[in-house]
């Protein structure tokens, strides 16, 4: 389910004239820390069936860690989200260093076998 949890709102963003949100949806930016060295800039939105967040830094696109670490300030652990890969027909590119997480509303994610997967 798509949350937003007093870690991460905390450092909500209300800029005027933008977009502010909602209890879960909003403009964040977590500082760096030791064990992240670079701010997070992040937008949760949801709508038409999709649950998104973007997630970007100044001068690099976010890792792995960086990536798991927002997946679970946003959603559960048993949660299953995805990053696209999208036709390059669809494809957007707004920012050069920001990635995405997406869940359906509506519908599971299929996954491979677990086996697969590790």
């Amino acid at each position: 389910m798509f949350r937003c949890d007093g870690e991460v709102n905390r450092y909500r963003k209300h800029v005027p004239g933008v977009w502010a949100g909602d209890e879960t949806c909003g403009w964040f930016i977590l500082p760096a820390t030791a064990r992240r060295p670079l701010a997070l800039r992040i937008m949760a939105a949801s709508g038409e069936g999709w649950e998104h967040v973007s997630v970007s830094t100044a001068t690099r696109c976010p890792t792995w860690e960086e990536m798991h670490y927002v997946k679970g300030l946003f959603w559960g652990p048993e949660d299953v989200v995805m990053q696209l890969h999208p036709a390059a027909s669809e494809y957007v590119n707004k920012h050069p260093f920001c990635l995405h997480l997406w869940r359906p509303i509506e519908a599971a994610i299929p996954t491979p076998p677990r086996i697969m997967v590790g």
